[in-house]
């Protein structure tokens, strides 16, 4: 009988001392709830149940009964995220916040169950949080590489927070890490960002600094898919697919989508550019073509690439009068031909009148075709250094001095 008095009383003093173990966790998590009530609306009284959360906590890590329970770790992790969070000094707020993270990760692998998940969720978002304030700062010190780190950290503690990825993104570019910030742009554009079409552009930009030019194409041209009316882009596309020699795989793509909506001037401005420029790129192989046949084949593949470019130029201007780089090209590629016949006619010997005036006489009849496309964009945009020189060269074929001497006091205004 004494034998069982004394395991009955051995018994009691060992639930007693389990109890008060447990008690301390009660106590912690009782104080925290007080304080998360109290800190928005009552933050005087908030402070204090904070401290008592941490009196607690403290005890229960200390103690080899309850320092190694899951609820321990996420409740510490839980408590000292928040002090880290109220301390604005670096000094002492980083070993907090080291605590609150080395706490937080094993209360994650410890709580198997998803028992505590609920607290371990609310420390991972205080952390993220920090991290967050703590990256703007450092952006805004230039201090990039710093920033990057703080907003991946926060991104991870909220993968799907748009606002995370772009500051992480454009933290990484900053920093020249352009893998980097090619991940996080990629992952936005996947998402509902609220300003997606600018971050296709800035996509591509990134994989262009990369020197990774056919992601940027596969970026931009998906970035059209969404965004058919983007003129950055289409331009885009289109010098990288000249660049990539992709300009056959590009005309289809634009004319299947002109098919698709034929009252979309941007579509037939885009083919009309990469029909020109396929013409630009023939004159030059020409000029440093010395086989006179070879010279006449490039030549000729140069004029058919002007018709169609003037072709689509024109459809564009039909849907817009007012579209300017339409009107500014087209005027371009009607005058270019003008000033062929006009040079090769000025090169004649004087033997040749009759074949010289003849030639003049064509060249000034096309001069006049590209006369309202040429002054159509002037009056669009007198600042274009491009459409005055393109007018001025107008008025230098038809030899007309007083405007020569204007158009010339006009560039040289702009300079």
């Amino acid at each position: 009988m004494k034998i069982k008095f004394l395991m009955t009383g051995l018994l009691g003093l060992i639930s007693a001392t389990t109890f008060a173990q447990k008690g301390e966790l009660a106590n912690a998590q009782s104080n925290l709830d007080k304080f998360e009530a109290f800190r928005t609306a009552q933050p005087a009284l908030a402070l204090p149940s904070l401290n008592s959360a941490k009196t607690a906590i403290d005890k229960a890590a200390a103690n080899e009964k309850t320092a190694t329970l899951p609820q321990t770790y996420a409740l510490k992790s839980a408590i000292y995220a928040q002090y880290a969070l109220l301390d604005t000094v670096a000094a002492t707020s980083t070993p907090l916040f080291n605590t609150s993270a080395e706490a937080l990760k094993k209360a994650k692998e410890l709580d198997t169950k998803g028992e505590f998940k609920k607290i371990t969720d609310n420390a991972n978002a205080v952390l993220g949080n920090i991290q967050l304030n703590k990256g703007v700062n450092e952006y805004k010190a230039g201090k990039f590489t710093d920033a990057y780190k703080s907003f991946d950290f926060y991104r991870n503690t909220a993968p799907e927070d748009t606002t995370g990825i772009y500051y992480t993104g454009l933290a990484a570019l900053n920093a020249k890490d352009y893998k980097s910030a090619a991940t996080n742009y990629s992952k936005l554009v996947t998402t509902k960002y609220s300003n997606t079409e600018r971050i296709y552009g800035d996509l591509t930009s990134i994989y262009l600094l990369n020197k990774d030019t056919a992601s940027a194409l596969k970026t931009v041209t998906e970035g059209l898919a969404k965004f058919p009316n983007n003129s950055d882009m289409r331009r885009n596309e289109i010098a990288m697919s000249l660049q990539l020699g992709k300009s056959k795989e590009l005309l289809e793509r634009t004319e299947a989508a002109i098919t698709a909506n034929p009252k979309n001037k941007e579509l037939y401005y885009s083919a009309g550019l990469v029909y020109m420029i396929n013409g630009d790129n023939e004159t030059e192989k020409a000029s440093k073509t010395k086989d006179v046949a070879a010279k006449n084949a490039l030549l000729a593949e140069k004029a058919q690439n002007f018709t169609k470019a003037a072709e689509k130029f024109k459809k564009a201007i039909e849907i817009d009068p007012n579209y300017f780089e339409a009107n500014m090209s087209m005027g371009y590629v009607v005058i270019s031909p003008a000033i062929e016949i006009y040079n090769a006619a000025a090169k004649l010997p004087a033997s040749k009148q009759k074949e010289y005036d003849a030639q003049m006489t064509k060249a000034k009849a096309q001069f006049e075709v590209a006369k309202p496309y040429l002054l159509k964009a002037v009056e669009l945009n007198p600042k274009s250094a491009d459409a005055l020189n393109n007018l001025l060269t107008y008025y230098k074929g038809k030899q007309d001095a007083v405007n020569i001497a204007k158009l010339n006091k006009q560039i040289a205004d702009l300079k």
